[in-house]
């Protein structure tokens, strides 16, 4: 592992993916605070490392990676008032990374709105929370070249697979594109889970075969290990998220898609709690 070259890294929004990202980090030996809204108890053995107060925490860090739910939060935790990580130049960090899945067009608005004195790299990434413990997720990086030099020891801590795809805003539109397939295939999974189901096969033979068959997607061939793999639709859970990361790439569009667009949501909307043990 390369050098990290001293620099603190936080870690703001320490969920289902910031969190295990933050103990990669912190097991590697690198000095990594974390920031989130909600107690510091509910954050195990990092709990001694989760700061509330954004201020504090952004007075501490050299480079922070936000991983917060959507624009509205990477909003809030940049300029939301007295307690915007970017607010006061007293106390910001030298780097700011948003590995968030956001709107390609909100990243180039808000690289705009940066204080000159923070530079700016969008870094978001796919996995799932089991890579991220593991420390193998892949990360779509948009960048300056020096910048991205400086983050890549980090990265390479967290993920195995880091693809620097060009300026700003580059890593954003490979994320959005991405994941639009990914969604694609969630969907598709299920409906074949659900025609399995109706024609008297076995789900589990049917995951089998397709896993090493055309039929192979990354959803159905990691769906023990994904851990919101079973999820019905909510717009508070990661299904949830998901509908939000496919607008985020319909916003990106200048037609903002059609009618394959439209029937994904339609039918993400739909889905229900899956029962791999359902005859």
């Amino acid at each position: 592992m390369a050098s990290t070259g001293g620099d603190v890294v936080g870690i703001a929004g320490c969920g289902t993916m910031g969190l295990p990202m933050a103990q990669c980090l912190r097991d590697a030996g690198v000095e990594v605070w974390g920031h989130d809204v909600r107690p510091s108890g509910e954050f195990g053995d990092f709990a001694p490392r989760m700061i509330a107060d954004a201020k504090d925490f952004a007075g501490r860090c050299d480079v922070v990676f936000s991983v917060v739910r959507d624009t509205a939060q990477t909003d809030a935790l940049c300029f939301g008032g007295d307690q915007g990580i970017l607010t006061d130049p007293k106390v910001r960090p030298e780097i700011f990374v948003t590995s968030s899945t956001l709107s390609p067009r909100y990243v180039a608005d808000l690289a705009a709105r940066l204080p000159d004195s923070v530079a700016f790299a969008d870094a978001p990434m796919s996995g799932a929370p089991y890579r991220a413990a593991k420390g193998t997720l892949s990360f779509m990086v948009g960048g300056a070249d020096d910048l991205v030099a400086r983050l890549m020891p980090l990265l390479e801590i967290m993920g195995d697979g880091i693809h620097h795809l060009g300026g700003v805003g580059a890593g954003m539109t490979c994320k959005v594109l991405n994941n639009f397939v990914g969604v694609c295939g969630v969907v598709a999974v299920r409906k074949a889970l659900a025609g399995a189901d109706a024609l008297g096969l076995d789900k589990r033979r049917l995951l089998d075969v397709m896993c090493i068959s055309s039929g192979s997607t990354w959803y159905g061939d990691n769906i023990d290990a994904i851990d919101w793999s079973r999820q019905g639709y909510d717009p508070g859970n990661t299904i949830g998220i998901i509908e939000k990361d496919v607008r985020a790439y319909l916003d990106a569009l200048a037609d903002g898609g059609g009618a394959f667009e439209d029937a994904l949501l339609d039918e993400l909307r739909a889905l229900e709690p899956l029962d791999l043990e359902k005859a």
